[in-house]
């Protein structure tokens, strides 16, 4: 199955992040509490990270959207799937980062649980980790409402972070881990 360039949540629509969203991440990246949540980008870091964004999904065929309000087309954040390198093991991690302004609504924990659907029904992955900064608390209450658990510790970017880990089989059997609005199936493969 192909994994979706462009798709529509009950809140969001997705739309494969391209380098002419550039401007919009820098914007996200750059503000201060962003950068408190997810650590502060080295110089040209954000704009590095967009064009490999960018060319992961020509490499894999998958990787992140941005993630837009359905009806003004406005920037609201980005995230999805792609390879990772966790302590030299290969990895596929779900990311996700929203601007400050639209925190609290739900919208990282419905585009994570997109993206696990998306990427245990269309790539046939066995698991998906994600990880954040330890004093990031919206993010790992993220990840636990989205199914993960916590698994470790473990330095990335040379500052501890923590690992948690979606296996399939577990998903299979937590449905109230899926977008309430929505039935697995359409939470899978509805594609706008």
């Amino acid at each position: 199955m192909e994994f979706p360039q462009r798709f529509r949540t009950r809140s969001l629509l997705l739309q494969r992040i391209e380098r002419g969203d550039l401007d919009d991440f820098l914007r996200m990246r750059s503000d201060p509490r962003v950068t408190q949540a997810l650590g502060e980008p080295r110089p040209g870091q954000a704009a590095v990270l967009v064009h490999k964004l960018a060319e992961h999904w020509q490499r894999h065929g998958y990787g992140w959207w941005a993630a837009r309000d359905p009806d003004s087309g406005r920037f609201l954040g980005c995230g999805g799937l792609r390879s990772a390198t966790i302590d030299g093991a290969p990895e596929t991690e779900v990311a996700y980062g929203f601007l400050p302004e639209y925190w609290g609504r739900g919208y990282a924990t419905e585009l994570a649980r997109v993206a696990v659907a998306q990427g245990f029904v269309r790539l046939g992955v066995r698991d998906i980790v994600s990880f954040a900064l330890p004093d990031n608390r919206a993010s790992l209450r993220v990840m636990e409402k989205a199914g993960f658990t916590y698994e470790r510790e473990f330095a990335h970017a040379g500052r501890l972070h923590v690992l948690y880990r979606l296996e399939v089989d577990a998903w299979r059997i937590a449905p109230l881990q899926r977008p309430a609005s929505q039935s697995h199936t359409q939470a899978v493969l509805q594609a706008v």
